[in-house]
Formats: structure tokens, C-alpha cells, sequence
């Protein structure tokens, strides 16, 4: 056959006569395109009459009725179905009468001579042919555009998004998800040959070393306080100093005055048992962790918490934490969105899925005379991520950038978060709210990025940027959310969880000294990262149990307070503290009898050192030297009971 000259001829079957056929559409006599025109006005010139072999076109004219009907049946799909139609059409006899545009046409131009027609029907044969031919063109000519690449530029002219995803973007998210799967995740081998109860959990995040620089710190504020009068303090007195903030912390009084939690009705018999009011009160005088006389306001960052101890799941959140103080401080914030509005503002890395605090890091705000700091988002996610691989970052619109997107990719990581709409890296395609549809989505890519628009209600959209995925997914849902705004939704809120579990069981108090501010909230972090740990090496403690933080808070109050309830030499004046420290005392002096040698009697008769009777009233404050020989304890006068060496 020849090739396709003018768009095809539609035929159908009159209802009257399914034997006669009659033109619908393009080629009626007063519609015929002026390519198709010009071939049937001009013979000679017909290229298909050229390049046609005298002897075929003979052939082809007898057969011509016969081809007509075959090939110019509505729906004909191939060759084959055609070759078919024929045959089928010459042993019914269907016979094709010619035809009027006059009678059977109502639009058809009555001047159109019977030669015309005739010529036309010439043509016919190769027309109706390529019918088939023309539609697939068409189609493909259809799919090619509606499948054209766009390209969007962004205000940063070097920038250039496409709205097709990258050609390899598959094979490169099968790879990123298999590296996110091999990632380490839970307590680290180190932490598991460390913890062996609740109070050595406590132990990795409160070490010795930092626990020594705040004795060394204390001890020397203490001596500058209170002079010959202080009492060295040791690292038992520190340890119940901290229990029993964690177990005020417990029963939900951190706003309650110490007064009333030692008091002898109403009061805990606890803290009573470990503790004298007056000595709780010196040691939260002058407990501190820097030097009053050295101190220098100004280091730029401080790491709070030791990294060595969990891997983080696949997924890690960045965000930035407010702890409430309205004291004075230096680098003191005011958020507004926070609910505190005013305190110190810690950047903080967390597992997304157990809000493990990963890392912490306070901000101390501009140093004196320098310059505002430039990039800060993307200084603080590097910061906090240092040491991490195969983790997404989910951030906010603060950190996210294109240029983060890139350092992070370098570390084997993967971000995803909001962008604010003044980034130069958006394209302003995006960025516009009008004309769009509700639920609307719109995509373009690099070969590292994907940015999406969502178009949620009328003239707001959400702008998120993603080196994690490479396509354009949207949920099935009436909402239509991409999948990139469900990831940032499932993980968006690891930090801010964090701050709602630690102020739950605060240990904080008030006070208007900030150091002492940041190591209450030290405390909090720590406890809740202990029970994240323990949970881990030991999911079966307390299972079933909707309160299994605080008795894990609980326990690690009172093993912080047991060993200096141990070695309290006098009794407390309430009935119940004394009981309490009595049984404490007991139980310990049970285990350790075994093992310990047994307590030499004292001679009889006075003892070189006074002491209090063990059976007056404390006001009283009776001193004296004589000691019953069973029990060692003071007795005076009063106490003493004489016997002879019968009754005896």
C-alpha cells in the first residue's frame, strides 16, 4: 500500500439499506482538507499515480468496490481482520451501489460532478487503508506530549528541576533502602557488658568522671559558702541527692515546697529516711558542674550526652528544645511558639521512633562582637549527626536546604523536611498557590532531590524536599498525600515527644540559678534514655504494665538512696523514717553478715567519745560516755539498769 496521503475516509451503513455505504465526517464534498482537495483537482500531479505500476492499478481498479468495503468497515484493528472482512464480504454477495451526496448526505455541495466523485473514489483505496496507520500516529504524537519533559528554573539560576524522576531512581532507592536496613539499631555492645540493674543504666549517662567534676565543683563552692562549717561531700551524698529528686519527680512534685515533702504527716518517709531538710537545702545551694571564679560565658557549643551507647533506628529527628527559664542567663531565648516562651535552647538529635536522645547540644547563643552566624540550620544537622550512617534526618523548614541535602548524602545519609518558600532553590512553578485543585500534587526532580508541592485547601500548599525518594507515590486515600509528606508525618515529632515524656516525671525545681536549670533537665534526659535502654536489653520487665516508666523511675530513686540510708548513724525523729531506716539497715547488715567479719564487743564501762542517748528525746540533747556492751549504743543514767553478776 501507499502512504498515507490525507487524513482517513469514515464510511457507515445507511439504516434503510445495509448494503449501501455513505461518507461521515471529514471528506464530504465541502469539507475536504485542501491537501486532499488539491490531489483530486490536479491528477496529474498525484505522486501515488506516479510511483503506481500501470499494470497494478488495472488490477487494483477491478478489486476496487471489493477493497472499499473491506478496508473502510468501522473498528477494523489489523490486516489480517481486514483480509477476513473481505472475504467474508464476497460470499454474502453484498453488492456496493454508488452513491449520491445529493440524496444520501444532507451537508453535501449539490455542484460536485459525478467525476469528482469517481477520482475520489480512486484515492479511496489507499485513504481508507492507512486508517489504522493515522490513529496509532496520532496516539503516540498524544502520549509524547502528554509525557514531555518539563523543566522548571529555579531563582538560583544554576538550579534546573525536572518533572520526570531520575532515570536510575529506582535502583538507587532499592540501594538506599538496603542500607538503612543493615544500619545498627538499639543498645550498643558496649552498653549491654556495662548494664547489669536500673542503677548501673543511670551510671552510663552520670560517669564517674563527670561525677567526680561536679563533686570537685561542689566542694569548692561549699568551702567559699559556708567556710570551716561545710561538710566534704562524697559521691553517696551525690547519688541520694539526685535519688530524691528523681523520686519528687515520681510523685508529681516538682511545683510542691520541700517543706511539705518532709514533712511529718503529709510528707514522703523516704526522704525523711535519707536526708535532713537542712542539708537537702545546702547541698542545692552550691551544687554546680562549672568554677564561680574561672567561669567564662561564651563557649559556643557543648555536647551533653555520650554517644556511644545506642544506635538510633532508621530514622532520626532534629530539632530544637526550649527548657523554661525566666532567671538570668546570657544566651537566654524567646520562642513564642514554645510554651515556655522564654529559657535556654538545646539543639537535639532523636530517634524518630523511641525518642531516644541521640545527641544534645546547648546554644549559647552569638559570641560577644562576632557576626550572626550564617548557615546555621545546616551547621546544627551536621553537628548533631556527626557519627551517624544509612539514618534519614527529618527536620523542619529552619535546617532544610538543598546544600544540606548534599553534605548529608556525602555522610551516607538521607534527609526529608519542609522548606520555607523563600529558598532561591525553589522554582516559583511551585511555590504559587493559584490554580490549583484540592489535594493537588505537583513534582519535580534532580538527580539527588525531589521537592513536592501539596495543595491541601484553598491558597496553601506545603513545600517538602526529599533525597530519599525518587518518585512521584501519592496514597491511596481521599487526601491524596505523597508518600514524602506521610515519611515526614510518621517522624516529624521525635524531639517533641521527648519533651513531653521528660516533663511527665520532672525532677526540676525552682531555682534562679541557670547551671542548676541545665543539669535538672540532664537528669530528666538521662532517666528517660536509662529506661529506653533497659526496655531494650530486657523487654520483659514489668510487661503488660501501662505505668512501666515510673516504676523504673521509682526503683532508680530508691537504689540511689539506699546506700547512704545505710550508713546514717542516727535515726530520724519521725516513728516511720526510723522504722524505715531501721528495716533498711537490717536487711542491708543480713546480706552482708555472711561475708563480713563479726563487730568486736566493747569493753565495759565508759567510752572515750560522748555521744547522744539513744533513748532521750533529741531536744533534750543528753551526751554521755557510758555504752550498753551488747548493742554499743549510748545510754545515760536515766537508761541504765544495774544488775549483779547473778541476775546477769
Amino acid at each position: 500500500m501507499g502512504p498515507l496521503l490525507s487524513p482517513p475516509i469514515y464510511l457507515m451503513r445507511t439504516e434503510r439499506n445495509l448494503n449501501r455505504w455513505v461518507f461521515v465526517g471529514p471528506f464530504l464534498p465541502n469539507r475536504i482538507p485542501t491537501f486532499g482537495r488539491s490531489l483530486l483537482e490536479n491528477p496529474e500531479h498525484n505522486e501515488v499515480e506516479e510511483a503506481i505500476d500501470e499494470d497494478s492499478e488495472s488490477e487494483e481498479e477491478e478489486k476496487m468496490d471489493e477493497v472499499t468495503d473491506a478496508t473502510c468497515r468501522p473498528h477494523a484493528d489489523s490486516s489480517s481482520e481486514l483480509a477476513s472482512t473481505s472475504s467474508t464480504t464476497e460470499e454474502e454477495g453484498y453488492e456496493v451501489e454508488d452513491w449520491s451526496p445529493d440524496e444520501e448526505v444532507e451537508s453535501a455541495d449539490e455542484e460536485d460532478s459525478e467525476a469528482e466523485m469517481e477520482e475520489m473514489s480512486e484515492v479511496e483505496d489507499y485513504t481508507c487503508y492507512d486508517e489504522e496507520e493515522s490513529s496509532t500516529d496520532e496516539e503516540e504524537m498524544e502520549e509524547e506530549d502528554a509525557a514531555e519533559e518539563e523543566y522548571f528554573q529555579s531563582n538560583y539560576e544554576k538550579l534546573i528541576w525536572s518533572s520526570t524522576p531520575p532515570s536510575d531512581g529506582r535502583r538507587m532507592l532499592i540501594a538506599e533502602r538496603a542500607e538503612r536496613e543493615t544500619s545498627s539499631h538499639g543498645p550498643t555492645a558496649y552498653a549491654r557488658s556495662w548494664i547489669s540493674d536500673i542503677k548501673s543504666t543511670f551510671e552510663l549517662f552520670l560517669p564517674k568522671p563527670i561525677e567526680q567534676i561536679v563533686l570537685n565543683m561542689t566542694n569548692k563552692e561549699g568551702r567559699r559558702v559556708y567556710g570551716r562549717e561545710w561538710k566534704r561531700m562524697d559521691g553517696v551524698d551525690l547519688q541520694a541527692y539526685v535519688g530524691m529528686l528523681i523520686l519528687a519527680g515520681v510523685y508529681r512534685s516538682s511545683k510542691e515546697a520541700t517543706s511539705s515533702l518532709w514533712h511529718a504527716e503529709t510528707g514522703r518517709v523516704i526522704f525523711r529516711a535519707t536526708m535532713t531538710l537542712k542539708i537537702f537545702h545546702t547541698i542545692s545551694r552550691v551544687i554546680r558542674f562549672d568554677d564561680k571564679e574561672t567561669e567564662q560565658i561564651g563557649v559556643h557549643k557543648t555536647n551533653l550526652l555520650p554517644l556511644e551507647t545506642y544506635g538510633t533506628s532508621s530514622d532520626v529527628t532534629v530539632d530544637e528544645r526550649l527548657v523554661p527559664f525566666r532567671g538570668r542567663c546570657p544566651f537566654k531565648q524567646y520562642i513564642p511558639t514554645k510554651p515556655g516562651k522564654y529559657g535556654i535552647k538545646i539543639w537535639a538529635a532523636c530517634d524518630a521512633r523511641s525518642s531516644y536522645a541521640w545527641n544534645m547540644q546547648i546554644y549559647t547563643g552569638k559570641p560577644a562582637g562576632a557576626q550572626s552566624e550564617k548557615n546555621q540550620g545546616m551547621r546544627v544537622v551536621l553537628d548533631m549527626t556527626a557519627g551517624l550512617q544509612g539514618k534519614t534526618i527529618t527536620c523542619d523548614n529552619f535546617f532544610t536546604s538543598y546544600a544540606l541535602g548534599l553534605e548529608l548524602l556525602k555522610r551516607k545519609l538521607f534527609m526529608v523536611g519542609t522548606v520555607r518558600r523563600n529558598k532561591p532553590e525553589l522554582p516559583p512553578a511551585l511555590v504559587s498557590k493559584t490554580d490549583r485543585a484540592r489535594f493537588s500534587s505537583k513534582f519535580v526532580f534532580t538527580e539527588t532531590h525531589a521537592l513536592v508541592s501539596y495543595h491541601p485547601k484553598k491558597m496553601k500548599n506545603v513545600l517538602l524536599m526529599s533525597t530519599l525518594h525518587r518518585d512521584a507515590a501519592v496514597s491511596n486515600r481521599d487526601e491524596k498525600k505523597p508518600m514524602i509528606i506521610q515519611d515526614y508525618n510518621h517522624n516529624k515529632g521525635g524531639v517533641d515527644n521527648l519533651d513531653k515524656v521528660t516533663s511527665v516525671y520532672t525532677c526540676k525545681r525552682m531555682t534562679a540559678r541557670w547551671p542548676l536549670v541545665v543539669f535538672f533537665n540532664i537528669l530528666d534526659v538521662s532517666a528517660y534514655n536509662s529506661f529506653v535502654l533497659l526496655s531494650e536489653i530486657n523487654p520483659d520487665s514489668n510487661q503488660g504494665k501501662s505505668y512501666r516508666r515510673r516504676l523504673f523511675m521509682l526503683e532508680l530513686g530508691r537504689q540511689l538512696v539506699i546506700p547512704r540510708i545505710k550508713r546514717r548513724k542516727v535515726s530520724p525523729r519521725t516513728p516511720a523514717a526510723a522504722r524505715y531506716v531501721e528495716k533498711i539497715q537490717q536487711v542491708c547488715s543480713r546480706s552482708t553478715s555472711a561475708a563480713a567479719p563479726p563487730r568486736p564487743a566493747a569493753p565495759p564501762g565508759p567510752s572515750l567519745k560522748r555521744g547522744r542517748c539513744k533513748f532521750c528525746p533529741r531536744q533534750s540533747d543528753v551526751k554521755t560516755l557510758t555504752i550498753c556492751k551488747k548493742c554499743n549504743a549510748y545510754i545515760c543514767k536515766d537508761h541504765v539498769i544495774t544488775t549483779c553478776l547473778t541476775c546477769n
